[in-house]
Parts: C-alpha cells; sequence; structure tokens
C-alpha cells in the first residue's frame, strides 16, 4: 500500500475538515513560508513537501470531494494500526525496544496488505504511534541500518524480510483484523498451512 493510502491532507494542513478555501490558502502560505527550504531557522524540505501537496489536493473542489470520500476511511485505519502496534507496556523489555517494534508492526500490516507497494512516511509513523518525529528518526535509522527495514522511492519506509523475521521472533502481537484473510483450504479438504501468515504473539 502506498504512503498515500495513510495521508491525512487535513491534518498535514493543520485545518478541519470543514475549513473553508481562504482558511487552507491562508494555512498553506502561513505553512509554506515556515517550513521553506530557504528559510534558515525553521525551512524543513520534507515537511515543505508535505504541506504542499496537501495543499494542491484541498484547494481544489474535484480532487478534495473524492479526498473527503474516503476520509474516514483514513481516520479509521489509522486508529486500528495504532491500537494494534502500540506497546503494551507490560514491563518487559525495554521501552527503546518496544518502540522499534511498534514500527516494524505498522510497516508489516503495510507490507502485509500491499508486498509490492508499502510504503510509510515518517510523519504518518508520527500520527499512528503518537511518538515525537524526533524519536521515531533515531529508530527509524537504527532498524534501517540493521536492515530490517529500507528506504522507498516514495521516501517511506517498508519492512524486509528480515525485519518479518526478527517481529517473529519478538511474538510482537499484531491485530487480527488488520491482517489479510487467509487462503481458502482446498478443495480436497486437506489441511495446508502454505502461503499462511501466523498472527505474531498471539497464544
Amino acid at each position: 500500500m502506498s504512503e498515500d493510502s495513510l495521508a491525512d491532507y487535513y491534518e498535514d494542513l493543520q485545518v478541519s475538515p470543514n475549513a473553508d478555501q481562504e482558511t487552507i490558502e491562508r494555512i498553506y502560505r502561513m505553512l509554506a513560508k515556515r517550513y521553506h527550504p530557504d528559510n534558515g531557522c525553521s525551512g524543513c524540505v520534507d515537511k515543505f513537501d508535505v504541506v504542499t501537496k496537501a495543499y494542491h489536493v484541498l484547494s481544489d473542489p474535484a480532487k478534495r470531494a473524492a479526498f473527503d470520500v474516503r476520509y474516514e476511511q483514513i481516520r479509521n485505519r489509522r486508529l486500528q494500526l495504532a491500537s494494534a502496534a502500540r506497546p503494551s507496556n507490560n514491563g518487559n523489555g525495554s521501552r527503546d525496544q518496544e518502540i522499534r517494534n511498534a514500527v516494524l508492526s505498522v510497516l508489516y500490516i503495510e507490507r502485509r496488505n500491499d508486498p509490492s507497494a508499502a510504503s510509510v512516511g515518517l510523519w504518518q509513523l508520527e500520527k499512528i504511534l503518537g511518538w515525537p518525529e524526533k524519536i521515531l528518526e533515531f529508530h527509524t535509522w537504527y532498524l534501517k541500518e540493521k536492515g530490517w527495514i529500507q528506504r522507498t522511492d516514495t521516501g517511506g519506509y517498508a519492512i524486509t524480510a528480515t525485519g518479518i523475521d526478527v517481529l517473529e521472533e519478538n511474538g510482537l502481537m499484531i491485530g487480527k483484523d488488520l491482517l489479510l484473510p487467509q487462503p481458502e483450504p482446498p478443495a480436497t479438504g486437506k489441511e495446508t498451512d502454505k502461503g499462511n501468515v501466523k498472527e505474531i504473539g498471539r497464544s
């Protein structure tokens, strides 16, 4: 699933879904000035690109209408991901390890839903998991150096096969409702687990 599948343009632009075009224009100009790469104090290429993309969608009536159709689905999906991946705070292991497992969990879910186009950006991870971007930057760097995640062509992150192995070893729980449906049994009625991915961490 592409990074766009998790984009919340209202949140990216910091406006209400009920905001009028004048408000969207005003807020965009303010944020674009703040994050423009030429701004030596607060310039940020990534954030500038995010708010600009959001503005291009929300300032176009046709594009905004199409986005609004799936807006609730996006919000519900984020809540599901957050519920599935947030650490349990049960005292087992370090907080840093729990954060890294949560990041891997979100990326695992995306890879399961679309193996060929899985990508989640840093901003999306921040929204889903609730940790500041600066904290996630360290952990995504660590996971990338270990070879458990990789950067995608869109600038986001995707879990690798090694990363999936790590999740299985750690026994991290992932919500059953977020996994793809399991394949139907063969017509012969014989049981097989070929091609199935077990639900990690369930007892």
